[in-house]
């Protein structure tokens, strides 16, 4: 197919992407332990009718041990044609405090060329991509493709992981294609080469037996809610860096974001400052972060006058794309269990971790990408990091150290991911599937046989 031809495809097409993309936003498919189950199967299922809508002959449900199931995809590459891989995933985060949604997340709502509700971007908008590029061939591919969409990304860690590296053939490639992150801002291509890793815990503390009148027994009482505080507000210093030993301060050298660029995207307040040290880059995206995610306390609206005898926190560290997830986990809890105040027990449950990942400069491949990208934006693409972790990318970068890999995707910095009033701007979908279309063409007219 020419350019041209793919470009008109793709236009064509927006309608039915569009409508696709509510019809899946509308599916709760949080894979969170406490949520419903059968969402998450309705979106897999509706996942599969999507990848067999695209054209592809071989579709179906991977079981993942512990997990909810992958959607696995393929077509095979024309004689002597590379092969790509397609990667996103169709669970979602939870909504949070529905108060703060301007419209109810899981209804999508188009206003002013965007989709809102969760998922619309993150990253239900990287699945629909896939389609749409793949739906402009017509069922006749360039190359060889390979699809996974896996069901629980967003919060299990490396489960889907220990399938891939017990099947290897299933995902074996070229070059492969992550639609999970986004440009800088609108409009402004960007290909991500590093992404943080991360450990999520939860941290509990005990001190009483139960709960205790705070009248007959506060003030000699141990409140595990104080001795919680205590430890959590421990992890940084007063300027807002990690306190943890052995956790330095990392640097970018590529420049980043203007602090009064960041300051509008994330909506800070005019009279709060950031917090940290060294530049945006630094923090962003090559630096320790620790982020309390979750509280369980008693509400404001049901508290009683009374000591707590347990409470507990769910914590998130962003570990920079060298170091160890694991080994940094480990640090952040003996740190805590150090500061922990009046003997307490500092007890972590339910952990999970993944590994972060830094890209190489790349080769014919990354040129073609950068072709395509120029082409679809009218603009050449450029460096970021992120600080979001992707788990199975380390894990398909350590499998096929010689496959090239690429992530873009619709996830603009404006799209709310993982907060209330998430959205997608339609027109970063369309150039996002657009982008990917040109790739697969250009690949198989100028991969090096």
């Amino acid at each position: 197919m020419t350019p041209e031809q793919i470009e008109s495809a793709i236009a064509g097409g927006m309608a039915q992407g569009v409508d696709e993309l509510a019809r899946l936003v509308s599916i709760p498919s949080i894979a969170f332990p406490g949520h419903p189950e059968e969402p998450v199967h309705a979106a897999a299922a509706y996942t599969e009718q999507l990848l067999r809508s695209a054209g592809l002959p071989h579709v179906q449900q991977i079981p993942v041990e512990n997990s909810f199931p992958a959607v696995y995809g393929a077509a095979p590459a024309p004689p002597g044609a590379p092969t790509v891989l397609l990667y996103a995933h169709y669970d979602v985060q939870p909504p949070g405090d529905l108060a703060q949604w301007r419209t109810p997340p899981f209804e999508p709502v188009i206003q002013d060329g965007k989709m809102w509700g969760r998922g619309a971007a993150d990253d239900k908008s990287g699945v629909i991509a896939h389609v749409m590029a793949l739906r402009a061939f017509g069922g006749r591919f360039p190359v060889g493709v390979k699809v996974i969409v896996e069901g629980q990304e967003e919060y299990a860690g490396e489960r889907l992981e220990s399938f891939v590296e017990a099947n290897p053939e299933l995902m074996r490639c070229d070059a492969m294609v992550i639609a999970d992150t986004g440009n800088a801002r609108l409009g402004d291509p960007s290909l991500t080469t590093s992404l943080r890793g991360f450990a999520a815990f939860t941290v509990e503390v005990r001190t009483l037996r139960e709960a205790l009148h705070s009248g007959e027994f506060g003030g000699a009482a141990p409140d595990a809610l104080a001795a919680l505080m205590r430890v959590l507000v421990a992890l940084h210093t007063e300027a807002g860096d990690v306190a943890v030993p052995g956790l330095p301060r990392g640097n970018w050298l590529a420049p980043g974001m203007s602090e009064e660029e960041f300051r509008q995207t994330a909506g800070v307040l005019d009279n709060v400052s950031l917090v940290g040290s060294g530049t945006l880059a630094d923090r962003l995206w090559a630096s320790y972060a620790i982020t309390v995610t979750g509280l369980d306390v008693p509400s404001v609206s049901g508290a009683a006058n009374a000591v707590q005898p347990v409470a507990r926190a769910r914590v998130t560290v962003r570990v920079p794309p060298a170091g160890d997830p694991k080994t940094t986990m480990d640090a952040v809890v003996e740190y805590m269990r150090q500061v922990a105040p009046w003997g307490v027990e500092v007890n972590v449950s339910d952990a999970v971790v993944g590994s972060g990942f830094l890209a190489d400069k790349g080769g014919s491949a990354r040129a073609a990408l950068e072709r395509a990208m120029a082409r679809a934006y009218g603009r050449p693409a450029r460096e970021i990091g992120s600080g979001g972790s992707i788990p199975l990318v380390a894990t398909l970068t350590h499998l096929f150290p010689a496959a090239e890999i690429f992530l873009f995707g619709a996830e603009d910095k404006d799209a709310a991911i993982h907060a209330p009033n998430e959205r997608v701007d339609l027109e970063e979908l369309r150039m996002t599937a657009l982008t990917e279309a040109l790739f697969l063409q250009e690949l198989a007219e100028n991969m090096p046989s």
